[in-house]
């Protein structure tokens, strides 16, 4: 019975997709085992390792899908690994062939290459969905890029931003994910062979010719040497998840906060029922958000897990660590799976309230553009002496509850320095967004040529 909210029949495509978790399932992973039996018998056939017709009969007959796994299980429960029940499966299936199966391997090698054909298929998956999200953010970003509403820094209103350009830093990172995604591909996607200590020394001069050739037929990369207690490929690979999701979890973070009642400027899409409370009728909770942020910190545990198996891979063979990954990496990439959909869902159907952005901009009376007025008092009286002029006009605004224009015009400094109309333009938050509208352009000039 399901155990976990990864295989909960219930709570499964919250947590996880159904498409990462097809790729991480024992049927698949089993299928992997197959492929990279069939592929090394291939290789050494042609390589004049085992004969020629024994490699075309595993080939041939070699049917992971009729494995079976109940059998597997027990023999894995008995051994430690799968791979022993595996070969003796599959050499029943190609009959006397058989005898050539598995030569001059050892099980981490299968494992191994397993995984990482897993891995190959999961990120393809991955990079995918950020390509999404990203297409979706640039079109948000563009379409809002002249929404004014408050920037805040301490969840305090500081100077005028625009929703577009808050947008734009998000999608700034989704595409780093898929540049980093891009540059971490050859140095995790490489095969495994090495024998049983790592020197291949079972097929004697031809080792490397076949540990070359099993990379080339899997269309993975050729790895200088063995990597079976050299884990920084894997446990990089699951870092790279662990970005991804936090900033899934920032976007869901500011996504959540925009939601709240008191501020309502933006929402995830609707959805009849989505989000609603069993005893509050007029609930509308960010359910996509928290779970993106749930998987943000799910997917950091997993890092930490990679990390330690990287560290405590000893000598040749490691005693331990190595089970970790068998932990941590379905579990992160099924976790990122469910995220990267949540955060489709989202992106792809945010729904922005500009005026209620405006409202809000405009609820302290225009105090967030008190540095406009200052800077531009500034060239004229000096900075220490502007400062302290708009300073005063701040505070009685404040104390007083009234707008700062009308307290600006109280103050013969500004008037004599500054004109009615050019006062009026300076404390409209729409006239100081300084450069935000050139970052959008330049953020999705970026967006289209990652493209």
């Amino acid at each position: 019975m399901p155990s976990t909210v990864f295989d909960s029949d219930i709570f499964r495509d919250a947590f996880g997709s159904p498409e990462m978790r097809a790729i991480f399932s024992d049927a698949a992973l089993v299928a992997r085992y197959v492929e990279v039996e069939v592929a090394l018998a291939k290789v050494q056939g042609a390589l004049g390792l085992i004969p020629a017709d024994a490699a075309a009969a595993i080939g041939k007959h070699a049917d992971a899908a009729k494995l079976d796994m109940a059998k597997l299980k027990t023999e894995t429960d008995l051994v430690g690994y799968p791979i022993v029940s595996v070969v003796h499966q599959v050499q029943k299936q190609v009959g006397d062939a058989g005898r050539y199966l598995h030569w001059g391997a050892t099980t981490q090698d299968i494992m191994d290459t397993a995984t990482v054909l897993q891995v190959r298929s999961g990120l393809d998956l991955i990079d995918r969905d950020l390509k999404t999200i990203g297409d979706d953010l640039a079109a948000l970003a563009d379409k809002h890029r002249t929404t004014v509403m408050a920037g805040r820094t301490h969840l305090q209103h500081a100077l005028p931003t625009t929703f577009g350009l808050k947008v734009a830093v998000w999608l700034s990172m989704i595409d780093r994910h898929r540049q980093r995604l891009a540059q971490v591909r050859s140095r995790v996607q490489m095969g495994q062979f090495g024998g049983a200590a790592g020197t291949l020394a079972s097929l004697k001069d031809k080792g490397l010719a076949v540990h070359d050739a099993l990379c080339a037929e899997l269309g993975l990369e050729c790895p200088v040497v063995p990597w079976h207690v050299a884990r920084d490929g894997l446990a990089e690979v699951v870092g790279l998840l662990g970005l991804v999701c936090g900033t899934l979890g920032k976007i869901a973070t500011d996504v959540m906060l925009l939601m709240q009642t008191e501020v309502g400027e933006a929402f995830e899409p609707f959805m009849q029922g989505r989000g609603s409370s069993s005893t509050m009728p007029q609930k509308r909770n960010p359910i996509s958000s928290e779970l993106m942020a749930a998987a943000a910190r799910s997917v950091r545990q997993d890092v930490g897990l990679m990390l330690d198996s990287l560290a405590g891979a000893d000598h040749e063979r490691a005693t331990g660590p190595w089970h970790l990954e068998w932990i941590a990496l379905p579990r992160a990439f099924i976790a990122t799976g469910g995220a990267l959909a949540q955060a489709k869902f989202l992106a792809g159907g945010l729904i922005v309230d500009a005026a209620r952005m405006r409202k809000n901009l405009d609820m302290t009376g225009g105090l967030i553009v008190a540095e406009a007025v200052m800077m531009a008092l500034a060239e004229k009286i000096g900075r220490g002496p502007a400062h302290d002029c708009v300073y005063g006009a701040c505070r009685r605004a404040l104390d007083g509850g009234t707008m700062l224009l009308d307290e600006l015009k109280k103050e013969p400094q500004v008037t004599q320095a500054i004109s009615p109309a050019t006062l009026a333009r300076l404390v409209d938050p729409a006239h100081y967004l300084g450069t935000a509208d050139q970052m959008i352009d330049r953020v999705l000039a970026a967006h289209r040529a990652l493209r």
